[in-house]
């Protein structure tokens, strides 16, 4: 997947908390990223392995439709740390706050 500013806002975000199940307006919101990025791009780490995707319990809520949720995987973990840690070391990223991953 091609390295962008997108990417790594993205990936910060997920990294954030790795073990979490992740709503897509949520993850928009906590990555400053627009929402015609961000499905394309979750999509595409669905489809390498990065991500699972499923629908919350429709029994458990009311009043609003359920949400798709999207978890990573063992290989996602992986591949967006190493994402993170080849953005701390590359000038383009610079001004992004990158912590440890």
């Amino acid at each position: 997947m091609r390295k962008t500013n997108s990417l790594v806002q993205v990936a910060l975000a997920l990294m954030d908390d790795p073990a979490a199940k992740h709503w897509g307006y949520e993850l928009s919101k906590r990555a400053g990223v627009r929402s015609g990025v961000l499905y394309p791009m979750l999509t595409r780490m669905l489809d390498q392995g990065w991500m699972v995707d499923g629908w919350e319990d429709a029994s458990t809520i009311q009043g609003r439709p359920p949400r798709r949720y999207y978890e990573l995987t063992e290989k996602g973990k992986l591949e967006l740390g190493a994402v993170l840690r080849e953005a701390r070391s590359d000038a383009r990223f610079r001004g992004l706050q990158l912590g440890l991953a």
